[in-house]
């Protein structure tokens, strides 16, 4: 399925990978110290919560990991296949994404769970949107099993095995996105805060509006042929 995917999509992963890893620092140095991206933290921690029969925060737990699936929802009900094609509703799914984002900041700093739910939902729309077009193949909101993938590829190697280095770079690029992300993410965050969300919000609102342009290209041109 990787040699399948068009060449700017490897430039699309790591720019998707790399917005999330500043929207998941913030969450980490900001609202409760919590990762947004992912949801395995949250679903231990609302084990936990379960465990000390605390409902107020399996309340608050559940509803980061609702906010994310509805996102996932919202996004497979937009993009109806697997297919990457010019023309799809990504510009909406990222448009979505960048309102949400945006919308996150004045919640967490005022202190508003539905801060974190917002963001959790964005992050919910973009994994699943680049899980879609690449049939399962890239995921940019977490990079555990791109480390793992790359855990496999060194264990072949050490046997004598061919590696699919096509996979390995994938697995280079996000998880580099990612780790970057990070890195701007908190620089961000030590300079402005939880508004650090608007550079990945004006990220993903532009790459839709570009997207959306091309796509109009694109039609204008083949009505024309």
């Amino acid at each position: 399925m990787i040699n399948l995917l068009p060449r700017w999509v490897w430039s699309g992963a790591w720019a998707l990978a790399f917005i999330a890893g500043i929207v998941n620092v913030v969450g980490f140095l900001g609202f409760e110290h919590q990762g947004i991206t992912h949801l395995s933290g949250s679903t231990s921690l609302f084990g936990a919560a379960l465990g000390h029969f605390d409902m107020f925060a399996c309340i608050k737990l559940f509803g980061g990991i609702f906010a994310f699936v509805l996102g996932t929802a919202i996004s497979g009900f937009l993009i109806e296949d697997s297919t990457l094609k010019i023309g799809g509703h990504y510009s909406v799914v990222l448009l979505l994404e960048s309102l949400l984002l945006a919308c996150a900041v004045p919640c967490m700093q005022h202190n508003s769970v539905f801060g974190y739910y917002s963001a959790a939902c964005a992050c919910g729309l973009q994994n699943a949107m680049a899980t879609t077009y690449s049939g399962s193949v890239v995921r940019t909101t977490h990079v555990s099993g791109m480390f793992t993938d790359l855990g496999i590829a060194i264990g072949h190697v050490l046997r004598g095995r061919r590696v699919d280095a096509r996979r390995l770079r994938l697995c280079v690029i996000v998880i580099s996105g990612f780790i970057f992300g990070g890195f701007v993410g908190t620089l961000l965050f030590n300079k402005i805060n939880y508004a650090a969300l608007y550079f990945p919000a004006l990220l993903t609102g532009v790459t839709a509006i570009a997207y959306q342009l091309l796509s109009l290209r694109n039609k204008r041109l083949s009505f024309r042929s």
